[in-house]
């Protein structure tokens, strides 16, 4: 062991893939050195966490901030200055922006404007089109690239790779694991007319279970002729549950705090507010989920944050976009179940650390171990605070969860050994680099 080192994390309980216990955690050259008692140890920075938790960082696999192309609601330095704030610490941005993240050009830039001005570690999800299969080898392999993301349904953005020939055509291409929004674009069509001018609560009507359901199955049907790997994004019902634990050997699942926190009563209280694709649903469904979170089914959460002014939700439904912000709120929402008993602080880390890295084979994060990125989220389990509307750092400036007291708080966020939140404050300037994969690593 040696005798110096950057920083120490002191007195605090890590929260790890070994157990739950008092060590210290030691900082050196932005990975971690040891793990231990370090009492006699000296470090440049000894930091108090006596009464924290201390987690692996928390990763984010599905956010949407919107740059390029609609910056006056989200960019990559606000969304990514929420993220830390909320004790993320890397984050998997979506290619529904202007222009589509869907060739090596579009990619770069998203790198390049990146670098210098996120929080956070980041990465950036390519979009699959039918105009872009052949190049799926060598974009999935890209620096900076998650893996391949194709929209079933139409969503916020106009990538959509509807019918079975153009799923199957970029699942006979991919070897990482992609990501569908998986949605019945044809059953949308149909129930269009459902939906009731300035009735939000016809959202779920028009989207029912039966859109994922349908689209889902053939997602799996597909995926499985083709020998691929997939990860069904957002699920929001219990049937999709049920039948995807008969298909764990090929497809991942993803929840959000949404889906788990919120049901069909929100609609009344909030409006547009609460209007997503795919929709929240009523209790049932959300138990469902959390039938899914307790059998192992589900492997990771994603917030899914989509953010759009308060001017545009005031739009009359359907007009209405679809999305809210959740990056900055994941950690204390999901805390606040931990605190309720709907899982453990362990089945809270395999979900947003080991989860990630196991799905989409991140080098060096997702735990905390010698030579592993010193990615860390210290978190209070019984703060109790209230989300606030002024406390969201995202550009469009307002949260659904507004006046919701939880029971939980990050504390701390470490990317790669830098402290760059601190009990609310934001202590250094964007040093967010691109997150390494695995399956991408290029020999020299």
């Amino acid at each position: 062991m040696r005798e110096t080192y950057d920083i120490i994390l002191s007195g605090g309980m890590l929260v790890n893939h070994d157990g739950v216990g008092p060590r210290d955690v030691a900082i050196a050259s932005g990975r971690i050195a040891e793990i231990g008692d370090l009492s006699r140890a000296s470090a440049g920075e000894r930091v108090d966490c006596a009464g924290l938790h201390i987690l692996p960082g928390v990763i984010d696999s599905q956010v949407h901030f919107r740059e390029p192309g609609a910056t006056h609601k989200e960019d990559l330095e606000t969304g990514a200055r929420g993220a830390v704030l909320g004790g993320v610490v890397a984050v998997f941005e979506m290619p529904n922006t202007r222009p589509l993240t869907t060739g090596a050009a579009e990619l770069a830039d998203k790198v390049a404007r990146a670098k210098g001005r996120a929080h956070c570690d980041f990465a950036f999800w390519v979009g699959g089109t039918h105009d872009n299969i052949r190049d799926i080898p060598e974009l999935e392999r890209l620096p900076g690239a998650a893996g391949i993301k194709v929209f079933m349904g139409s969503s916020t953005g106009s990538l959509l790779v509807a019918d079975d020939a153009g799923i199957a055509a970029i699942l006979s291409q991919t070897r990482r694991r992609a990501a569908f929004h998986s949605e019945d674009e044809y059953r949308l069509e149909e129930r269009k007319p459902l939906r009731v001018p300035g009735d939000p609560t016809s959202h779920p009507l028009w989207r029912d279970e039966i859109v994922a359901l349908r689209s889902t199955e053939r997602l799996l049907r597909i995926a499985r002729e083709k020998g691929a790997l997939v990860h069904v994004l957002h699920i929001s019902t219990a049937e999709e549950i049920e039948f995807l634990a008969a298909h764990k050997d090929i497809a991942s699942v993803e929840v959000t705090p949404h889906h788990l926190t919120l049901d069909a009563e929100a609609y009344v209280r909030l409006g547009t507010l609460a209007q997503m694709n795919p929709p929240v649903r009523d209790a049932r469904h959300r138990d469902g989920l959390w039938r899914g979170v307790a059998q192992g089914i589900v492997d990771v959460l994603g917030s899914d944050h989509a953010p759009h002014t308060l001017e545009e939700k005031a739009k009359p439904y359907p007009e209405s976009p679809s999305g809210m912000t959740g990056v900055q709120t994941l950690v204390p929402l999901m805390l606040d179940h931990v605190n309720a008993g709907r899982l453990t602080l362990q089945r809270l880390v395999d979900l947003t650390s080991a989860g990630p890295a196991r799905l989409f084979g991140l080098a060096g994060k997702g735990r905390v171990a010698a030579g592993y990125d010193a990615d860390l989220t210290v978190v209070d389990l019984k703060r109790r605070e209230t989300i606030r509307n002024d406390w969201i750092a995202s550009r469009c400036g307002w949260t659904p969860y507004d006046g919701v007291e939880v029971t939980g708080w990050p504390i701390g966020t470490f990317v790669r050994g830098v402290k760059v939140m601190w009990d609310g404050e934001l202590l250094a300037p964007g040093t967010g680099e691109p997150i390494r994969f695995q399956q991408a690593l290029r020999q020299s």
